[in-house]
């Protein structure tokens, strides 16, 4: 496994593999764990290379305090780097990215409007902003992206789109803890109560997932915030059941399409996102 940090000897390290070899891109934002691990296992299995970052991007970041507060541990991340199929890790420094300010707006229309877009202005932004670089420095065959991240992923689709990027985005399934808690850089700021408390979010959609043909979609949305509302410890910023292309609310369940039921809850401090497909 190979470490570089800037973008010239990653170029470098990638035409050093040899012609005609097809490039897996993990890009994480560090703070690995077993969902990241996941995914550079199916990317070794799809490509002949696996790239992977570790990037904490500040452009995404709406609150510098969540910025800071951002766990970070290179080591660590490099260790269990190690122990799976990584043949390259990008590990650039935030003068690499971004040697001049990124002015770039990208126009994601509604995308970008609803859920995370209206709860953390100019997040897609900088997501995009940094996603084109990477795209750029790698230059992948393949991307990989967890589906716990569902409105990011619906951005990502649309930035290739846009950019016309020969890539094709991998969506790959959401890895959870044993007591269902989807796995996320964030959980190791949980006390163990708040971490214990937190299963309630999974397990609250889990329970909605059978309610369905009993609820309307309303009734349904009112009974999962009121039931992850009724611990103390917990505040839902949002639930809302979605067109999964669109991301619109559904308002029925006729309606022909995919419905994902999307939350965002409060833990102390600490954001945590989730989604369950009805």
């Amino acid at each position: 496994m190979e470490v570089v940090k800037t973008k010239f000897e990653l170029q470098q390290c990638l035409s050093g593999k040899g012609k005609n070899m097809s490039v897996g891109f993990v890009p994480t934002m560090g703070a690995l764990h077993k969902g990241h691990l996941s995914l550079v296992d199916i990317a070794s299995k799809e490509n002949d290379i696996v790239v992977v970052s570790i990037f904490v991007n500040p452009t995404q970041f709406n609150d510098k305090n969540d910025l800071d507060r951002y766990p970070k541990d290179l080591n660590s991340d490099l260790a269990l780097l190690k122990t799976v199929n990584c043949d390259v890790v990008f590990s650039p420094e935030v003068d690499e990215m971004y040697p001049d300010k990124d002015d770039r707006i990208f126009n994601f229309g509604q995308l970008e409007k609803v859920r995370e877009g209206k709860h953390r202005p100019g997040h897609f932004n900088g997501v995009a902003q940094i996603v084109s670089k990477l795209f750029d420095a790698v230059k992948p065959d393949k991307a990989y992206f967890g589906l716990k991240d569902f409105q990011q992923l619906a951005i990502i689709k649309a930035l290739v789109k846009i950019l016309n990027f020969d890539v094709d985005i991998v969506p790959c399934p959401i890895i959870r803890e044993y007591d269902g808690l989807a796995m996320s850089s964030r959980n190791r700021q949980l006390t163990i109560e708040q971490r214990n408390e937190s299963a309630l979010i999974s397990q609250t959609l889990i329970k909605a997932r059978n309610l369905i043909h009993h609820k309307s979609v309303k009734e349904l949305t009112e009974w999962v915030i009121k039931g992850i509302n009724k611990s103390d410890m917990l505040d839902v910023e949002y639930f809302e059941i979605v067109d999964d292309e669109n991301l619109l609310p559904v308002n029925n369940w006729d309606e022909p399409t995919v419905k994902v039921g999307c939350v965002a809850v409060y833990c102390g401090g600490i954001r945590l996102i989730d989604n369950i497909v009805f």
